[in-house]
């Protein structure tokens, strides 16, 4: 069976451009780009988050700061290797993007969504907060072209977090929520201690995919 690879990872963001774009590498002679994009939760709070795009995506686009866009794409990840440790390194891969007419203001819109399919890699962290909140760290592995994957951090959350607490590694799952951004403190064995953001997403819906259920399915339409 054919795997879609945009099913297995599909993201849309809506946001405001509050960077400059820099050079990031290049690939096969194509350049590639990144911005950060804010993007604002219905709590209010904001949540910055990077953005890699191909040069062949930015002609005739105005990405200058305070920009309103439309981004499409998928949460991915890689290592950087550097001073001989290895660093999970996440970004938005843009596939598709467009600027948004201002008078374009939908309060209904969806401005911060990702869809994922994928392979419980690690055994779920499940702890509570000192309020008696349930929170369950899962690191998923998402399966893209050419033999690679994705290693996406998640956070679930309550009746989810106690789902994911006896859960195997392997099992794969359907995850559906927002890519969300927050700073920590990491502390060196000197004493001295650098702020650092952190990208993750955080689940608001969760389902384990049955195969036997799916081929059964296709066995009926054939």
């Amino acid at each position: 069976m054919n795997t879609n690879y945009s099913e297995n990872n599909h993201l849309i963001l809506v946001g405001k451009v509050v960077s400059e774009k820099s050079y990031s590498h290049e690939i096969y002679g194509e350049k590639f780009y990144v911005f950060n994009l804010e993007v604002v939760r219905l709590s209010s709070t904001v949540d910055i988050i990077p953005i890699t795009v191909s040069e062949r995506l930015l002609t005739g686009l105005d990405l200058s700061i305070g920009k309103k866009v439309t981004v499409e794409g998928q949460f991915r990840s890689y290592n950087n290797y550097e001073n001989d440790k290895n660093r999970l390194i996440l970004t938005v891969f843009a596939k598709e993007i467009k600027e948004c007419e201002e008078s374009e203001e939908n309060t209904d819109e969806v401005t911060n969504e990702v869809v994922l399919v994928g392979y419980v890699c690690k055994k779920p962290i499940y702890r509570q907060t000192p309020f008696g909140r349930e929170i369950a760290d899962v690191l998923l592995a998402v399966n893209r072209a050419y033999n690679k994957s994705d290693y996406i951090p998640s956070i679930a959350w309550g009746r989810n977090a106690r789902f994911c607490e006896n859960m195997e590694v392997g099992t794969e799952v359907k995850i559906t929520g927002r890519v969300q951004s927050r700073t920590y403190e990491k502390k060196f064995e000197d004493g001295t201690s650098e702020t650092r953001v952190a990208y993750e997403v955080s689940i608001a819906s969760m389902e384990v995919v049955n195969k036997e259920v799916d081929e059964n399915k296709e066995e009926e339409v054939v």
